[in-house]
């Protein structure tokens, strides 16, 4: 991904848009669930549009990204629990624009509105942008997204000022179809155009294991004869974000957790992996009985994911691997471990 940072007439044209955006204030009359899509000239990729602020709470436009971005807000409108918006903030691909008190600017936001000589006044009326990927803490815009954004606020307006005098115009014509605002090549810039269209299917991403080291494996088989109980196992975002170098994006790397169901005693709490590939943190698993001494006589993961990565290494140590709808040792030293972590 190219991560050059917006030219400041890239962020001028930005701040206009938003301006403009929010001058209309079409969360007056328009919900989130009002979406439609804006296609990228570029890319090609659809973005879906939802404004916030029907509350009077959030003022925002948030665009999700292809289908892994409109699979996330479904996933966000089905969340309930805490522990829900928390692997949801690891799973959205999208873009904010925003409207914030001052003091949720940072320096380099404030640093951009001096260069442009922009000053705001008032509750919720600082625009704030950024850009959330998977795995990744909410970061600043690259150039591509901020044209992408500035377009996106454009064809909002359009849509939003259509849709006040005409509330029908974005219900479907066919289930799961939206509206879409598409580009078409024209001397002078785009023309903009309405279709329906159905967002592409979600491709499962691969889980690709990491190479077993069978020998390994064998060799620990024969050391370790005893076989007792069951181990609960997962790996999932660390709460805290790491950053490689000064200035790079923060991400949340993998955490893996085992825990012995029947005492709740916790076998190993490590950070393995970056944000996007949890298949390093399963690599600890020799590691682990190398250390307690013991083989569990059963495992159990929660997830698809987990069943796929974990199965190589249970199957060469000969445990038992059960997939569950819950790990409840697990659960409780998560929640105890992600509020030691927090403070």
């Amino acid at each position: 991904m190219d991560d050059k940072p917006p030219s400041m007439q890239q962020w001028k044209a930005l701040y206009d848009a938003a301006s403009a955006f929010k001058a209309i204030e079409c969360w007056d009359w328009m919900s989130d669930s009002d979406m439609f899509g804006v296609q990228d000239p570029t890319s090609g990729e659809i973005g879906y549009c939802s404004v916030t602020g029907r509350l009077r709470e959030y003022f925002a436009l948030s665009v999700y990204l292809g289908a892994e971005g409109i699979n996330s807000y479904a996933s966000m409108r089905r969340g309930r629990s805490r522990s829900a918006a928390e692997r949801l903030l690891h799973q959205l691909k999208c873009l904010v624009a925003s409207f914030e008190d001052r003091e949720f600017l940072v320096r380099q936001d404030l640093e951009i509105l001096r260069g442009l000589g922009l000053e705001f006044r008032g509750r919720d009326a600082w625009p704030l942008f950024r850009s959330y990927r998977p795995g990744y803490h909410p970061w600043y815009l690259t150039a591509a997204e901020a044209e992408y954004l500035t377009l996106a606020l454009k064809q909002t307006m359009d849509v939003a000022m259509r849709f006040r005098d005409d509330p029908d115009m974005l219900t479907p014509p066919a289930k799961n179809r939206y509206l879409v605002r598409v580009p078409e090549q024209a001397k002078g810039g785009p023309k903009w155009k309405d279709e329906w269209l159905e967002p592409r299917p979600l491709e499962r991403q691969e889980v690709v294991a990491e190479p077993v080291d069978r020998d390994r494996l064998e060799r620990i088989k024969r050391g370790i004869q005893e076989r007792r109980g069951v181990w609960e196992l997962d790996f999932f975002h660390s709460p805290m974000a790491v950053s490689e170098a000064k200035g790079s994006r923060p991400y949340y790397p993998y955490m893996l957790l085992c825990v012995d169901h029947d005492s709740g005693f916790v076998l190993t709490s490590e950070i393995a992996g970056s944000g996007e590939n949890p298949s390093e943190a399963v690599r600890r698993i020799p590691r682990l009985v190398e250390r307690t001494g013991f083989l569990p006589k059963e495992m159990w993961v929660a997830s698809e994911d987990a069943l796929e990565l974990v199965g190589p290494f249970a199957a060469g140590l000969g445990i038992e691997l059960k997939r569950v709808k819950r790990l409840p040792a697990l659960q409780r030293a998560r929640s105890e471990l992600f509020r030691f972590l927090r403070r």
